[in-house]
């Protein structure tokens, strides 16, 4: 499943909800969005209501998309750079660019349609987000865990949950962060419902460890640790201290000639669901990353 979050314009005031839907998402057929909204998988300001229903200007509309034969994913012959593999899991380095799992606008060329196309036989219950554990950002890049059954992934998903997986990122950031610890709860942006930020009530408990690594003034190399896995957390955690990531244009700014956030998951340990084998799986830091770092905090 995959919630995505709408606010409803103005110029869109008395439109059925259907109707409204069907604009928003002209991909998804008018049947299928109407199945959703019967089945209560949209709720508008919080609450489900008919497909005949006329939404206002500054509604907040959620809808949690779920997969019918309508929706059915394609294997894709996707390259994936396999970091560890056996027959319960798979770990890949995933390039920056790369959708974990399918969404609006987002229907192919996902992890998952790749996940499909290598692991024939792949065990799930999920028929959205199959063998999915957790999730990188689109312009993240770095380790990627999958479980290949559905023993591993109900296995997996409690290690996350207890966190029992530990996850190493290196970025760049504006300016120089004390070596600290940001212990704050995080939630949905009241107003902006696809971002994320910190709340004093409400919100989900969130703790992300910075080490600068090196500092030319301007800019910062960080080791982080997640002790949580928040939607957006370590962006979320940055922006909250004043240190925006690089090349963040949604929670911070423009940076000349970086063209994504520079956020790589560098590396994550932990107990093998199954084998009970201690693993540490590292992917190397990307080029345009490796780049920005030799321009940056190399010296001549």
């Amino acid at each position: 499943m995959t919630d995505q979050f709408l606010c409803v314009e103005e110029s869109e005031s008395e439109l059925r909800l259907d109707k409204f839907l069907h604009v928003r998402f002209s991909d998804l057929s008018r049947t299928y969005l109407q199945w959703l909204i019967s089945e209560g998988h949209v709720a508008v300001n919080g609450s489900v209501v008919k497909k005949s229903a006329k939404v206002q200007g500054g509604d907040e509309i959620e809808v949690e998309f779920v997969a019918t034969n309508e929706l059915n994913l394609e294997p894709e012959n996707i390259p994936l750079h396999i970091l560890y593999e056996d027959e319960h899991l798979l770990a890949i380095n995933k390039p920056s660019g790369l959708v974990v799992h399918p969404g609006p606008g987002n229907w192919k060329g996902t992890f998952v349609n790749a996940l499909l196309y290598h692991c024939k036989t792949l065990e799930h219950s999920d028929a959205l987000r199959p063998g999915i554990v957790h999730r990188l950002d689109k312009e993240t890049s770095g380790v990627l865990l999958a479980a290949k059954t559905c023993q591993a992934h109900a296995k997996l998903t409690q290690c996350f949950a207890e966190r029992k997986v530990q996850k190493h990122y290196a970025a760049i950031c504006f300016g120089t962060p004390k070596h600290e610890t940001v212990d704050a709860p995080i939630a949905r942006h009241p107003t902006q419902r696809k971002l994320m930020t910190v709340v004093e009530t409400g919100g989900k408990a969130a703790r992300t460890h910075f080490r600068v690594v090196a500092t030319n003034g301007l800019l910062s190399l960080l080791e982080i640790d997640l002790e949580t896995g928040r939607t957006h957390q370590i962006r979320v955690h940055l922006k909250h201290i004043g240190h925006h990531l690089v090349g963040d244009e949604v929670y911070g700014k423009k940076f000349s000639s970086i063209e994504r956030p520079m956020l790589h998951a560098q590396r994550v340990s932990f107990i093998h669901p199954i084998t009970a084998e201690s693993l540490v799986i590292e992917a190397k830091i990307p080029e345009d990353m490796k780049l920005a770092i030799d321009k940056f905090f190399v010296s001549e």
